[in-house]
């Protein structure tokens, strides 16, 4: 008999199934449903460009959609396939995405009286209007409980939990009250398939609580009562009404019903995984362990290690959190990220290229890739900050905002591209050295996306900036594979180490650093590091005269080369 799993990976803009063989790691099929609602499945506002929210129906239509889309898939690649031998459900969201719902668990989004209000709907990962709430809440715990930013990297984001919800309290008190909890997304997800929606029934990711609510073991959970009532009575009152407990992803949120048996075709009773963020699902499907930093390149990216439980606890200044259990049970999950990579290229070729280059972005990515990889590291005499839209790690301020230094009347567009992709892959050394220089071994680092896939020059430089060989996943669905792995394990179906070995492989292609690129970039990153901590740190105190001369020095003498 077979054993199958089916790992749904909700996106920012779509959401996607994968079918996997247990066994072989044969991936059957995969299927995508783009959210209808908004732009891009995104409900935006012209005036806030901080505010960004989606429509929890979205997820509910993609959802049976993508699952017996995915089963018809398999069927015509193998007719003997029977979906009776799927054996576990997985899911992975973006986050930090909580929604606010009623004492039935149903989102405040779907009930007639608050249809079509922002603040009613999920309040998905990348808004950040709470960023004055992130700042109150890093300051109070800098006065009161300093043991909750140890966890989180130091400096509490709008993109998390309390931030968002504590925003909603005070911008509309309405939605604030009426919400009888909050889930986030990746919890929702398996109790509507479980029947568990109530808010005292949905099991709790660790993941996400760890990451971004401030939940540990170590003080009881989330953040007591007084911390809470010193931000706002409202929000120590709402504590009692959320959680006490939250697990790994390799616990069973529940069985699948017979109600959502029948509509997907599959068995009743199966096991449905406690859901995670697509990150750290994401990195165990590329194939995460002790020693392994697996990247995670898309529109924004995610740095995910893990280090083994019974080791000293690290304290990594500037990350997203330490938390026992987020990504492998045993081990402490270390997230780091940046806010913006594929979304900065987007943002390029949307607004700064010319038709010349071509009259897709396709056409002008290929075009720009083309003309860029001619080109020698400092030829363009370009420095660019990635921080379009902020900076996650390791500043953790969203803020901060990009810059393009050493143009000229000569300046191209591919130049600035590549000004833009060497800025993106100094913020990742940036982070390599914070975590090196906290303990955290990294020997090797497996890349996974759609740009570790696709674009050969980026990822050549990535690896002459960061100066050691980079790999890249076979699959290209790892975070919906990794969401495979925890619904087979879930069920007790198979280890989470078996899966791992049968499923996760990386391809032939191996990027090496090339010398004397390396050696250029090594003087560009120190230029680099300059304006990162100028614009960046407060305290930082120096003198920035010298950059654009040194940027032209070295752009002459690369192009005399």
């Amino acid at each position: 008999m077979n054993r199958y799993s089916i790992g749904l990976d909700y996106g920012t803009n779509s959401c996607r199934s994968l079918l996997v063989n247990l066994d072989t790691g044969e991936e059957l099929g995969s299927v995508v449903f783009p959210y209808p609602s908004g732009e891009n499945g995104m409900i935006l506002d012209p005036s806030d460009p901080n505010l960004a929210r989606q429509n929890p129906q979205d997820y509910l239509d993609g959802l049976e959609r993508i699952i017996t889309g995915v089963i018809t898939r398999a069927r015509e690649r193998h007719p003997e396939f029977d979906p009776a031998e799927v054996i576990g459900i997985g899911v992975d969201t973006t986050g930090s995405t909580p929604l606010p719902v009623g004492s039935d668990g149903i989102p405040l989004a779907l009930k007639s009286e608050f249809a079509g209000n922002p603040n009613a709907m999920v309040w998905l990962w990348r808004d950040h209007t709470a960023h004055e709430e992130a700042r109150a809440i890093t300051e109070a715990a800098m006065r009161m409980r300093p043991q909750y930013l140890e966890r989180c990297g130091g400096t509490y984001s709008s993109e998390w939990w309390w931030s968002k919800i504590w925003h909603c309290l005070k911008v509309d008190p309405e939605v604030f009250q009426a919400a009888s909890s909050w889930v986030e997304h990746c919890d929702w997800i398996p109790a509507v398939l479980t029947g568990t929606t109530r808010p005292d029934q949905v099991r709790r990711s660790v993941c996400a609580a760890g990451h971004k609510a401030m939940y540990a073991k170590e003080w009881g959970g989330l953040p007591d009562e007084e911390f809470l009532k010193a931000l706002d009575p409202a929000l120590a009152e709402l504590r009692s009404r959320l959680y006490g407990e939250a697990v790994p992803s390799d616990q069973k949120a529940g069985g699948l019903t017979e109600a959502w048996a029948s509509r997907l075709g599959l068995r009743p009773g199966i096991s449905v995984a406690v859901g995670a963020f697509d990150a750290h699902m994401g990195a165990v499907g590329g194939g995460v362990g002790p020693g392994t930093l697996v990247k995670i390149l898309g529109t924004s990216t995610c740095d995910i290690s893990v280090l083994p439980g019974d080791q000293p606890l690290p304290d990594v200044p500037g990350v997203c959190g330490v938390v026992d259990g987020s990504v492998l049970p045993g081990y402490y999950g270390i997230e780091a990220g940046q806010s913006a990579v594929g979304d900065l290229f987007l943002w390029l070729v949307h607004h700064l290229v010319p038709e010349s280059y071509g009259s897709s972005d396709e056409d002008k990515f290929s075009e720009m890739e083309r003309r860029l990889a001619l080109m020698k590291p400092g030829e363009s005499g370009l420095l660019a900050l990635d921080w379009n839209n902020g900076n996650r790690s390791i500043l953790v301020d969203v803020r901060l905002t990009g810059l393009i230094l050493g143009q000229t009347l000569h300046t191209e567009t591919h130049e600035i591209y590549r000004a833009l992709i060497e800025a993106s892959a100094f913020g990742a050394l940036t982070i390599i050295r914070r975590m090196e220089d906290s303990g955290v071994v990294i020997d090797r680092i497996i890349s996974t996306g759609g740009l570790a896939t696709k674009n050969t020059t980026l990822m050549q430089i990535y690896a002459d900036i960061i100066e050691r060989p980079l790999l890249v996943a076979a699959s290209e669905q790892t975070c919906a594979l990794g969401a495979a792995l925890f619904g087979a394990a879930s069920g007790g179906g198979i280890s989470l180490s078996e899966g791992q070995k049968n499923c996760c492989r990386v391809r032939e292609v191996e990027y090496h650093p090339i010398p004397e690129n390396a050696a250029i970039y090594q003087r560009l990153y120190r230029l680099y590091l300059t304006l990162h901590d100028a614009f960046g740190r407060a305290d930082w105190q120096g003198n920035l005269s010298h950059v654009m001369k040194d940027l032209i020095e070295l752009r002459n003498r690369q192009r005399k080369r």
